[in-house]
């Protein structure tokens, strides 16, 4: 997987990117991103890549072309076409399995904007898709793509040591996760739940679960009704198999002890 993320921010994105888990995978070249400075096409004495609005206010606008000339540069070097994102208020909110669907794609271009945003005409042009990271606004694109990055990184094959460290995260399946614990066993007069404790992995798989389903309920709500929804069967409560009553079982072993006397004769 490659990303290519425009920004006037280079250094602020590489200095992320370097660091913790994906600095280390990005060392060991298991996906490839590059941080690519805009203002380097803008094509004037000045570097200039922002003017003022048509129709006025406050601000100042990112130029169209600036931004289409970085993006042909990279396409042109590009094995495939790049699939662009605009980090914008206005998009989807990002998700869990936003970032999984993203994961398919081989080259993604990650566009910040800053200041009042971008001309909307470089938007019609190269923009596949729009994604938020919430309803609030940032000073640019670079926090929230950074953020989009990580999320989708982390999936990519061996920066994790298993697979199992991101799916049995939060939101990965569609619930919060369950409370976890670390020594010592007793913390200020709070005990590690004893299952957690008893090794029998069956138990801690079901009490993980549960407390899972709880936590969403409880934190959640939206997320809850919506996985009940989706996972009716899995939900149903398993009907306890009927205790065998010891006569019943004496009768049983008779007949069969019958049968293959039957079958000697």
């Amino acid at each position: 997987m490659k990303i290519s993320i425009m920004t006037l921010f280079p250094e602020m994105c590489e200095s992320v990117l370097n660091e913790s888990i994906i600095g280390r995978a990005r060392k060991k070249n298991l996906f490839e991103v590059e941080c690519v400075n805009f203002r380097d096409f803008a094509g004037n004495k000045h570097n200039r890549v922002d003017h003022i609005l048509y129709g006025g206010g406050m601000g100042m606008l990112l130029q169209a072309e600036p931004i289409y000339n970085c993006y042909k540069d990279i396409e042109s070097k590009s094995q495939t076409k790049p699939y662009v994102i605009y980090m914008s208020p206005r998009g989807k909110t990002l998700n869990q399995s936003k970032a999984k669907e993203l994961l398919d794609k081989e080259h993604i271009v990650i566009l910040c904007g800053h200041y009042e945003g971008v001309d909307e005409r470089v938007i019609e042009e190269i923009v596949d898709e729009e994604i938020s990271i919430g309803d609030f606004v940032v000073t640019g694109g670079e926090l929230p793509a950074l953020i989009l990055c990580d999320c989708m990184l982390r999936m990519c094959e061996g920066v994790l040591s298993e697979n199992v460290c991101f799916e049995e995260e939060s939101h990965y399946n569609g619930l919060l996760e369950c409370p976890h614990y670390t020594r010592p066993p007793v913390w200020h007069g709070k005990e590690v739940p004893l299952v957690l404790q008893s090794g029998h992995h069956e138990n801690i798989k079901k009490w993980r679960f549960e407390n899972s389903l709880e936590m969403t309920k409880k934190m959640r709500p939206d997320m809850y009704e919506k996985f009940c929804a989706e996972n009716e069967e899995l939900l149903k409560p398993k009907k306890k198999r009927k205790p065998v009553r010891k006569k019943e079982k004496e009768f049983d072993d008779l007949k069969l002890k019958q049968l293959q006397e039957q079958k000697e004769d």
